[in-house]
């Protein structure tokens, strides 16, 4: 049990703002663009296309000859199905005709001794290390013949992240305490093995159900799991630790929130809120741990256990070289990490050139044969950045593998009132770069250093401020990116396109590249829906959101092939449990009508988050994180999935359509 805790969160994990940088914020931008539409003029030429989804302007601008609501659709998308009413049961509900089956719930053997889940939280760290881990997240579904450019859809590989723990429900007691330290070895290598990936093979039989299948591709990736770095900050002296005093490798990875796949094949699991992992004592941070909010004390108090194993997440400088302590174990963390799943002896690799900071996922641009990769990331905190990757070697179908993310140039967004937006260089070899680190007086020896720093050079070069970006998806028919803005409460001001202070329900942005190549350095951006209450919101078209599509913390983001949006929320505390809004929801948005309908609501307490269908849009998947959030041994706010009496467990559900057809 918990006992004179008076430093260990054992929290969520979001991270407390460290973005203390005078760049203005998007509501700003938001405010200057909607003051220049209401002045008429050519004012309105320039920026019509942001006027139907302004708030509190009614009435939709016509378009504008280079706007975003020009471009044309490839086909008409629709929503055939009844949307689903706001509840707040425990339980899945989704629209008549679908069925929502549980799969693979948090405990689930899948490799080595195929250890049972024991309900009582008995387990031990060997056993966790060998099922399906805590807290489920982003997901992508790779068919058995990928490798061979096939779509099968009966059979393949789930690969799925865990972001992070919930100690009191993970041990049959809650996670022992004494006088502020961690004192059970066990407790806390099962908390370390309960993060990170789960690779699972699996099959659907002919009556459509699905199954684990017991084979050698079944793999566990956990926060003790050694990693490979590569790119700019490989063998990087701020990369040296006691464990790897090369600075070219580290062991696990932590916070694995959102994710991506390669247009090779590979999974891309994105590491998010990983500095509250670690804890150090010194008075005098360096700025590659106090821009990213590392802390006295850490959220689970791994590094108060004896042992290197542990010591690792203890910043503090305990030598005279860093080679001798791991004052720079949390630069090793932050990054994207590159894992084959088809096989299992594969090292995983942190590619570095994609920048470090809290990393909500990776979103490719479509990808053709003889241009660079370009791919977008959110770095999911308040105040922080969008950011965008585009290799220097161009893309090779089967040729071209990771080592495009190894080398390129990392930009971050910066949003102008006009509509117009600008991707700026974070590169030491860019003029315009060097201008702007001598005129704030900062200093970076290589572009190693300019990475492990993304988000201070990012403050340099003037990016814009966002409401914590999250999720990002490219629509299929338009190229157009989309990005959830998932809430900020920290907001104090209100002005006449954002009447909310703070923004509890967050919104949803998109931008047009002004290069069809997508690598180049400028955009177009508008609001395509303001999430909120009735009263208090704008949908697609410019008008509120009804009973069918309320919702609030828009955080999941996904684009079908046929061009649907569907866009998962993550709301907490009191919005979650007396708003108008229900339990977090999924919702599914057809950005060629402006439809937007409810399409499933999750259980008490939960998020809804991660999605990935089968090729042939039979099956798809979704993921319920930490249902009953907040619940302790003794009282369960939740007991979905198991039934009354049982602790509640994160896990995938299965949708398909009763029928058999294709889900829409």
């Amino acid at each position: 049990m918990i006992t004179e805790n008076n430093d260990i969160l054992f929290g969520n994990g979001d991270e407390l703002p460290s973005n203390h940088s005078t760049n203005p914020h998007i509501q700003d931008v938001i405010s200057i663009g909607r003051r220049k539409v209401l002045a008429g003029g050519a004012a309105i030429g320039a920026l019509a296309f942001l006027g139907a989804s302004l708030p509190g302007l009614v009435q939709a601008a016509e378009p504008a000859a280079r706007g975003l609501k020009d471009i044309p659709f490839k086909r008409r998308t629709r929503l055939p199905f009844t949307p689903v009413a706001v509840t707040r049961a425990d339980a899945i509900t989704v629209p008549a005709g679908y069925s929502a089956t549980t799969f693979i719930p948090w405990g689930t053997p899948i490799t080595g001794r195929y250890p049972a889940w024991l309900e009582d939280g008995s387990n031990s760290a060997e056993d966790q290390a060998q099922q399906v881990g805590m807290h489920h997240d982003g997901m992508h579904f790779f068919p058995m013949n990928a490798k061979l450019g096939g779509r099968q859809s009966d059979h393949g590989l789930l690969v799925l992240n865990h972001e992070y723990i919930d100690a009191p429900l993970l041990h049959r007691n809650g996670p022992t305490v004494v006088g502020g330290k961690r004192t059970n070895v066990d407790e806390v290598r099962k908390e370390i093995n309960a993060h990170g990936v789960s690779v699972v093979e699996i099959r659907r039989g002919p009556r459509g159900e699905w199954s684990v299948l017991p084979t050698a591709r079944n793999r566990r990736i956990t926060g003790a799991t050694p990693m490979r770095i590569e790119g700019p900050a490989r063998g990087h002296a701020l990369m040296r630790t006691r464990y790897s005093p090369s600075g070219t490798s580290t062991r696990g990875t932590l916070n694995n929130c959102a994710n991506g796949h390669t247009p090779w094949g590979t999974y891309l699991t994105c590491e998010e809120n990983w500095a509250g992992y670690f804890a150090t004592t010194d008075t005098e941070l360096p700025r590659e741990l106090s821009r990213y909010g590392v802390r006295s004390s850490s959220r689970y108090g791994w590094e108060t256990v004896a042992g290197d194993e542990f010591e690792r997440f203890n910043a503090t400088r305990m030598a005279a070289a860093p080679q001798a302590d791991y004052r720079n174990e949390p630069n090793t963390f932050g990054w994207v990490v590159e894992l084959d799943p088809f096989d299992p002896n594969a090292t995983p690799v942190k590619h570095t050139a994609l920048g470090r900071f809290a990393h909500e996922g990776l979103v490719f641009a479509p990808v053709k044969p003889g241009r660079p990769v370009v791919c977008y990331s959110g770095d999911d905190s308040q105040n922080e950045y969008i950011y965008k990757y585009v290799s220097r070697d161009k893309y090779r179908p089967q040729r071209s593998d990771g080592r495009l993310l190894d080398d390129g140039i990392l930009y971050v967004a910066r949003f102008n009132a006009d509509g117009s937006g600008d991707w700026l260089a974070l590169d030491h070899a860019n003029p315009a770069f060097k201008r702007a680190c001598e005129a704030a007086g900062v200093q970076f020896a290589d572009q190693g250093e300019v990475l492990i720093n993304t988000r201070l050079a990012a403050d340099i070069v003037g990016a814009t401020k966002m409401d914590r970006p999250e999720w990002g998806a490219v629509n299929p028919d338009t190229g157009e990116v989309y990005f959830t803005l998932t809430n900020n409460s920290g907001r104090q001001e209100a002005d006449a396109s954002n009447p909310r202070a703070p923004n509890p329900f967050g919104h949803i942005i998109r931008w047009r590249e002004g290069s069809s190549d997508f690598a180049g350095t400028r955009f177009h951006w508008d609001i395509y829906l303001l999430a909120g209450p009735q009263e208090n919101s704008r949908g697609p078209k410019g008008k509120p959101l009804d009973e069918s599509s309320i919702l609030a913390s828009p955080d999941g983001l996904w684009f079908d092939d046929e061009g649907r949006l569907w866009i998962q929320t993550d709301m907490s505390g009191s919005q979650l449990n007396s708003g108008p809004f229900g339990n977090n929801q999924m919702l599914v948005s057809d950005p060629k009508t402006g439809e937007t309908k409810r399409f499933l609501v999750g259980p008490k307490g939960a998020e809804v988050t991660g999605i990935a269908t089968t090729p042939d849009f039979r099956t798809m998947f979704v993921n319920i994180q930490h249902p009953g959030e907040g619940s302790t041994t003794t009282n369960y706010t939740s007991t979905w999935p198991d039934g009354p009496g049982r602790r509640p467990r994160s896990a995938t559900v299965i949708i398909t359509r009763e029928d058999g057809k294709r889900l829409m």
